[in-house]
């Protein structure tokens, strides 16, 4: 996951910035000209005014203060060439000059100070965020990855949904799932889910374990820390835990209720339907003996697409959903990055600019030839229409 917190920069003046302060010095400078070359009775100088306020809508409060400082100047000179700067008129303009300049600048002092506290406020979550939700490794164990996340709220990098790999001993763990729910419940609730992941992936239990453990932390979790208030609303998870093997060509799954990963098969897409599915994590205290893991090939050169219902409930203007195997059915091929800064340009085509539901892709594929095993027993497919 990419996260580019977009922290501007304040109290100092960049490049562009610095180029427009020709604006308000040229008005000064026109009015002044004008002025001095019209008839006494014609007062441009109450027009000196718009000079620092111009230069406070792009510059910091030093340089809204220069430009009002350099704005009374050019008013006492006028009144010094008109020979009328001891006139009650001259005198109230110079004072209404200087104390709109001062007004001027404090409110942009203002601004700059809630500004610089609202982007220090950012980035401790931006890095709040990170924590929550590392960036999944390009490569590990096998496996190449990229990810996407798409968070709903603009203010935030991520929400609902989630994902994680850990490496063990002999295989790749990975998880994927959507809380139910948006805001900062859901982001607590992700990050419960995934430390609970991380801390059982390490040990040596089964894929079902692991459900078993996930269900079970989260039921814990609403019970106990987001009060029976929030485990009586059916709070719930949904998830795919995987383990891709690396003795063979082979892979299992459990799935909690989310919708099937799609694998990518020499230009064949394949959605990998479970015979028995499991109920979503937190509906229920569950064993481990209800999940059962379903088997299927993942060979060198195959890509395995996970997703959150963000990405397939994702609508166009017209309410049309994102057509994800087909726009996978016409994708020409390439590493895991590549399909996943594709599927994100088109995604946002699609939808005209962004989501109304978070929406994380997951793209994985062997880039080790494993060795030969025998097949497992084939998942239930369902093949993509054409």
């Amino acid at each position: 996951m990419r996260v580019s917190p977009d922290l501007t920069r304040i109290g100092g003046e960049t490049r562009s910035s610095r180029a427009l302060f020709a604006v308000p010095l040229v008005l000064i400078l026109a009015v002044t000209v004008i002025d001095l070359n019209s008839p006494p009775t014609v007062h441009l100088g109450p027009f000196l005014i718009a000079a620092p306020a111009i230069t406070a809508s792009f510059a910091g409060a030093g340089g809204t203060a220069v430009i009002g400082a350099l704005a009374v100047g050019a008013q006492i000179i006028i009144g010094v060439f008109h020979g009328g700067l001891t006139t009650a008129n001259h005198q109230a303009q110079i004072v209404a000059l200087i104390v709109i300049s001062g007004l001027v600048t404090s409110f942009r002092y203002a601004t700059d100070r809630h500004r610089r506290r609202l982007s220090q406020v950012r980035s401790v979550a931006v890095a709040a965020q990170e924590v929550l939700l590392r960036p999944l490794p390009e490569r590990i164990g096998e496996l190449r990855i990229a990810s996407l996340y798409l968070a709903a709220d603009e203010e935030a990098q991520i929400g609902g949904d989630l994902y994680a790999a850990v490496r063990t001993q002999d295989a790749t763990r990975l998880v994927i799932g959507d809380v139910r729910g948006k805001g900062l419940a859901a982001i607590g609730d992700a990050a419960v889910l995934i430390g609970a992941f991380q801390g059982a992936a390490y040990r040596n239990l089964s894929l079902p374990g692991i459900a078993a453990h996930l269900g079970n932390a989260m039921c814990w979790n609403w019970r106990h820390v987001g009060g029976e208030e929030r485990y009586f609303l059916e709070s719930f998870v949904t998830a795919v835990v995987l383990d891709v093997y690396d003795d063979g060509s082979v892979a299992g799954m459990v799935n909690c209720g989310h919708p099937p990963p799609l694998l990518l098969h020499k230009g064949a897409i394949a959605t990998l339907e479970v015979d028995e599915p499991a109920v979503p994590l937190g509906l229920e205290e569950p064993k481990e003996g209800d999940y059962q893991v379903e088997t299927f090939r993942f060979e060198y050169g195959d890509l395995l697409v996970l997703h959150t219902d963000g990405v397939v409930e994702a609508r166009s203007e017209s309410g049309a959903f994102y057509p994800l195997p087909e726009r996978l059915a016409a994708w020409r091929g390439g590493s895991p990055q590549s399909l996943v800064d594709h599927l994100h340009a088109d995604l946002l085509r699609h939808t005209g600019g962004g989501v109304n539901d978070d929406a994380a892709i997951v793209v994985i594929a062997r880039c080790t030839r494993a060795a030969t095993a025998e097949p497992p027993p084939a998942p239930r497919s369902t093949p993509s229409p054409p």
